[in-house]
């Protein structure tokens, strides 16, 4: 009998496999990513002082999907929101994620706004 394989469970492995080497500082922040069936969250994180510098989340702009459409409008509002910190450089981290669909969506807008990574 096939034992069916555990997506989380997966994308946690991946996460905790790169989590070693992606390390952001207060020159050159980690965007961090999270998914979840409703809603899509982005942050900017400081890893060297253990502080979130900026978020923004597809539920405080009163998006109600989590589709590719709110993942850019995340991204561009995070995005505003490290210019006006004078944030030019990030370090991206997609927390296991496939770089494909909402995540590349957000990664893209950020990167539209001036966000180098």
């Amino acid at each position: 009998m096939y034992k069916k394989e555990n997506k989380n469970a997966c994308r946690l492995h991946r996460h905790m496999r790169q989590k070693g080497k992606i390390v952001g500082s207060a020159s050159c922040p980690r965007i961090s990513v999270y998914r979840s069936n409703k809603a899509i969250y982005a942050q900017l994180i400081d890893d060297s002082k253990h502080v979130t510098l900026c978020e923004s989340n597809s539920l405080k702009l009163g998006l109600t999907s989590a589709n590719v459409e709110s993942a850019t409008k995340v991204g561009t509002d995070l995005g505003k929101k490290a210019k006006a910190l004078k944030i030019e450089n990030a370090v991206f981290d997609r927390s296991g994620y496939v770089y494909h669909g909402k995540v590349k969506a957000l990664a893209d807008a950020v990167r539209a706004q001036g966000i180098k990574f």
